[in-house]
């Protein structure tokens, strides 16, 4: 079972979701089947839940909001047993992306591939009003963990070729404006030097009297 949670910030108008698994066994799908997209938060140094943020594609982890932030450390906070007793805890955060999984680990233990991507966040105390705001919106499901990554990788790399595919066509077009402009650079004087304009600049057919015309 994973718990779902809607975020609303007064600075946006699109709901941001939020999700985290029943269980540390849950927590094993949600490492192994997350997204590049997804946020993942941990209280530091203490037993918690692993609460995902999902950004949509463009939006990046390390400029969330001040808002959005809070309410992603105050829910990891308010799903530990002993955090959520203690006042001034960590809540470190890393994109899932940056989520390790070895042989060896216990079921819902991760460590982290590069540890200068992993952020902390201090939270001083448990503010009621964003934990009852946000409880209010929590939805439980049964996802097929496996089925939604597969559709997600599909529509991933379809949007990935259909991007790669418009900017391969611009390519071309700007190569050959290029070309186009320097090809016109290099025959700007060919007209002035036609074989039509040098009759018409040469001496040769005027007749004796045409020094006349100057008098």
């Amino acid at each position: 079972m994973v718990y779902y949670f809607t975020s609303k910030q007064e600075d946006t108008d699109r709901p941001v979701l939020l999700y985290m698994g029943k269980h540390k066994e849950e927590n094993e799908n949600l490492i192994k089947y997350g997204r590049d997209t997804d946020v993942w938060f941990h209280v530091d140094n203490l037993s918690s839940a692993h609460v995902y943020l999902r950004l949509e594609d463009g939006e990046t982890w390390d400029t969330l909001s001040d808002g959005l932030l809070e309410d992603c450390a105050q829910l990891t906070k308010a799903n530990s047993i002993e955090g959520n007793k203690r006042d001034n805890i960590t809540v470190i955060y890393t994109p899932w992306s940056n989520l390790r999984k070895t042989k060896g680990m216990a079921v819902g233990q991760v460590g982290f591939k590069k540890d200068k991507l992993v952020k902390k966040v201090h939270v001083q105390t448990r503010v009621n009003a964003i934990v009852n705001r946000l409880n209010k919106t929590k939805v439980e499901k049964f996802p097929d963990f496996q089925s939604e990554w597969v559709a997600y990788e599909k529509t991933r790399s379809q949007t990935q070729r259909a991007l790669h595919a418009a900017r391969h066509t611009r390519e071309l077009a700007e190569a050959e404006k290029k070309k186009k402009a320097a090809w016109e650079q290099e025959h700007a004087y060919d007209d002035i030097f036609s074989e039509e304009n040098l009759a018409k600049s040469s001496n040769q057919n005027r007749g004796e009297d045409w020094e006349d015309d100057f008098m």
